[in-house]
């Protein structure tokens, strides 16, 4: 079971991966509006980014856990 955890938090991490990469390529391109609409929706995507990477920190860390479990 523990080797079908660590396959799935893998697998997770890559697609968290991806999806930052994905907003950091967005978060590169200058705006031409200065529409407060337009800025609330890059802080929105700079805010879910940093969540995306919280989130791949914590599962890292719990996947370090397990593999330093199995090693004892």
């Amino acid at each position: 079971i523990i080797l079908k955890i660590e396959d799935s938090l893998e697998v997770s991490l890559g697609q968290l991966d991806e999806r930052e990469a994905s907003i950091s390529k967005i978060l590169e391109i200058p705006l031409f509006y200065d529409s407060p609409q337009i800025k609330q929706v890059v802080r929105d995507i700079r805010a879910s980014r940093d969540s995306i990477l919280e989130v791949a920190t914590q599962i890292a860390s719990i996947e370090e856990s397990v593999n330093e479990e199995e090693n004892r």
